[in-house]
């Protein structure tokens, strides 16, 4: 018999009900994450990626629908559910009056886990915080408030791990610390679940990726299928002066840097005689190809739905 998903949502919906009338957060949300797979979860604010992982903790009970955690359903089989599941959440939420070792080990007794100091303390090499290990978890600096939120989530070795926005408002050094220590725990068989608006991030290391749209999954696919969708040329480049409406009128500004799409090299030659005729300065010109970001954008702008099967295999 085939093994079950590591995690299924099955027309998951959640409504909720206040004075200014009812909002619906998830509408009919189904996906299936293998075992053993790097799933990225995205879509803007206000999409539903919180509401469907506080489905999943058992922190929100869904209107309707059900998920399963290696099939052990999050609300009639809480215990074991949880337990396969480690979550980083998105908040700083910890306890002033424990050192950072005294928190891993109140976390480890919290799933029976007991005399598991030689884990404790590979948690702690991993992600830099041996040296923090006696200190109070009021000392710490957001950043490794942070790591100790991913230490306790790992501290019980859940074959599910669930990252909500970990390295919002993180150095980077912690993010490659954190991405090389959760790459390698997937590639130990580990499963990954993470929310980010890095879409960098989730475009190296994601297998595949659903996005959510005002409550509904409007994309299902690998990331390679998804990037391939849209093989059209990214014209990159700097400049101070303003486009000219042609070129504005399809361009992505963000600072300094334009990013036009071009279909081919003719296109592209005609954007650049265009940029000269206007005599805009033009530096650190790239041709590229477009990336996860890019097609996020044309997703979430044209709200087009893939259909809930695409890219089922990881």
């Amino acid at each position: 018999m085939p093994s079950s998903p590591a995690v299924r949502f099955d027309q998951v919906a959640k409504t909720y009900t206040g004075a200014r009338g009812t909002l619906r957060a998830l509408d009919g949300v189904s996906f299936d994450i293998e075992p053993g797979e790097f799933f990225g979860l995205l879509g803007p604010n206000g999409a539903g990626k919180t509401t469907l992982i506080s489905v999943l903790a058992g922190l929100v009970r869904a209107s309707s629908g059900r998920v399963t955690v290696h099939g052990h359903d999050v609300v009639s089989d809480y215990a074991a559910a949880r337990k396969a599941l480690g979550i980083v959440p998105q908040e700083l939420v910890f306890d002033p009056f424990f050192s950072v070792r005294e928190t891993l080990r109140i976390q480890s007794g919290y799933f029976g886990v007991q005399h598991n100091d030689d884990w404790i303390d590979e948690l702690l090499a991993h992600l830099g915080l041996a040296d923090k290990a006696g200190a109070n978890m009021r000392q710490l600096s957001g950043g490794m408030k942070r790591r100790v939120l991913v230490a306790q989530a790992l501290v019980h070795r859940p074959p599910v791990i669930v990252l909500d926005e970990p390295t919002a408002g993180v150095d980077v050094e912690l993010r490659q610390t954190l991405w090389q220590f959760v790459a390698r725990l997937n590639r130990e068989g580990h499963t990954v679940l993470l929310t980010t608006h890095y879409l960098e991030e989730a475009e190296a290391l994601c297998h595949r990726i659903a996005m959510l749209k005002q409550g509904r999954m409007v994309a299902l696919d690998k990331t390679s299928a998804l990037l391939s969708g849209m093989a059209s040329t990214m014209l990159r480049f700097k400049t101070d002066d303003a486009l000219p409406p042609a070129v504005a009128a399809l361009a992505r500004v963000t600072g300094r840097i334009a990013q036009v799409k071009a279909h081919d090299a003719a296109e592209v030659e005609r954007l650049l005689a265009t940029l000269r005729e206007a005599r805009v300065r033009v530096e650190d010109l790239e041709i590229g190809r477009a990336d996860l970001e890019d097609v996020f954008l044309q997703i979430m702008g044209q709200g087009q739905t893939a259909p809930a099967t695409a890219g089922a295999t990881a």
